[in-house]
């Protein structure tokens, strides 16, 4: 029997170190579904069960990463504490960064989706056709289908390269309008210092439309 138990605890290290290497790998997020496949077939709930016993370990070790759940999927990701010492790491390189203009609709897109063209304009006043082309080459956005009005405006919406990008599993975790601009801080995704704040009533909150209470997000990727 504790020879039986020896080699059970030598197979569940064995597990964690696979996954542990396979994640470290990765340079996207892994569904348990792709661990498992990747992990000859070992089962779901273990793989699940490694992921919290390295997640305890790095903890107790006192480690700057963890494994997260972004987009559905589970990654090395560093810890959210120390994101200062990494903004340094970057600090005069030229990151990928959104416009203003960008932002501001991305996030339009995000708490109001799936919204139309003609609706992000009614919401900024100004015309957005070259910052949805912008958004969607960068597959921020996508098109999720028509909408029932007249002429069947396309519609947009959100995509898994969004969620990834902000560091979301699912789109009930975008942050409330107050954690917003700390949220891009993070992502080292900054308003210059002399740009204006945007505007809180251009987000009135998840499916929220101006003058109403209630809502609710709805996207493909939550369910996909």
């Amino acid at each position: 029997m504790q020879k039986k138990l020896i080699m059970d605890q030598a197979q569940l290290d064995e597990y964690r170190a696979i996954t542990e290497a396979v994640l470290f790998a990765s340079d996207a997020p892994l569904s348990l579904n792709e661990l498992s496949r990747i992990m000859d077939d070992v089962g779901e709930e273990m793989i699940g069960n490694c992921i919290e016993a390295l997640n305890e370990r790095y903890a107790q070790g006192g480690h700057g990463f963890e494994i997260r759940l972004v987009a559905n999927g589970y990654q090395f990701s560093s810890k959210v504490a120390y994101a200062k010492w990494i903004r340094r790491l970057y600090r005069g390189r030229i990151p990928s960064r959104l416009t203003q203009a960008a932002l501001e609709c991305l996030s339009i897109v995000a708490y109001k989706q799936p919204i139309s063209r003609s609706e992000v304009e009614a919401i900024r006043g100004v015309n957005v056709d070259g910052v949805l082309r912008t958004l969607l080459d960068r597959n921020l956005i996508r098109i999720a289908g028509r909408g029932e009005g007249v002429g069947r405006p396309i519609l947009y919406a959100t995509t898994s390269d969004f969620l990834r990008y902000f560091g979301l599993n699912k789109l009930s975790d975008l942050p409330k309008l107050d954690e917003l601009n700390e949220l891009l801080k993070e992502q080292d995704i900054v308003l210059d210092e002399d740009d204006e704040e945007p505007d809180p009533s251009l987000f009135p909150g998840p499916g929220i439309t101006a003058g109403e209470t209630d809502g609710k997000i709805v996207s493909r990727d939550e369910t996909e």
